[in-house]
């Protein structure tokens, strides 16, 4: 399977993580499902903007990032203020995040289940594996698309999973103009 084909659906997989409501499996709008449901989702290259999809392949590595210590952060270090529903906007993160751009993070999520179990090049991470009742639905801030570094790979787990690698803000849009994803990691490490 091609790269591109592969971060397909990843986006299909973070416009997943985004359109369900953490814990309870509640879709958050008819939008966000027709595009998880969409028929010809995996096959068409129309449903996914290529240059998103190039700049989510680009290495986001700087000389800097590949030169300094891992710095622990946790998903509530990316988060910023955005009401429900409202379209997303770069000025919206905040200037601690904008620091982190293109620099080395190590942090733990859960992996989002794909049809793939094993040998993972590309998955999302997420802030939590949906499991409870409770809080508020799932944000753009909540996931993170990760690519592993020279060929290295990663399994699928239900446990939680620490992930080390460049960590930059790339919005990945559909081709209707809504933000899939704003978060890349390109990872050296996953345990």
């Amino acid at each position: 399977m091609s790269m591109r084909w592969q971060i397909c659906g990843l986006l299909l997989a973070a416009a997943y993580c985004v359109a369900l409501c953490a814990g309870c499996g509640e879709r958050s709008s008819p939008a966000a499902t027709a595009l998880v449901d969409a028929p010809q989702a995996h096959s068409s290259q129309a449903n996914v903007d290529s240059a998103a999809v190039d700049a989510a392949a680009a290495p986001a590595k700087s000389a800097t990032a590949t030169n300094q210590p891992a710095r622990d952060i946790g998903f509530d270090n990316i988060k910023f203020d955005m009401q429900k529903d409202a379209p997303f906007q770069r000025k919206m993160i905040t200037p601690a995040i904008e620091q982190l751009h293109n620099t080395k993070i190590r942090i733990r999520g859960y992996i989002l289940p794909s049809f793939q179990q094993s040998g993972l090049s590309q998955f999302v991470l997420v802030r939590d594996n949906m499991q409870c009742c409770f809080g508020p639905g799932a944000a753009l801030y909540d996931c993170i698309v990760v690519q592993m570094d020279g060929g290295h790979t990663a399994d699928f787990t239900t446990r939680p999973v620490a992930v080390e690698g460049t960590f930059s803000i790339q919005e990945i849009a559909s081709p209707e103009g809504k933000c899939l994803a704003i978060y890349h990691m390109q990872a050296d490490n996953v345990q």
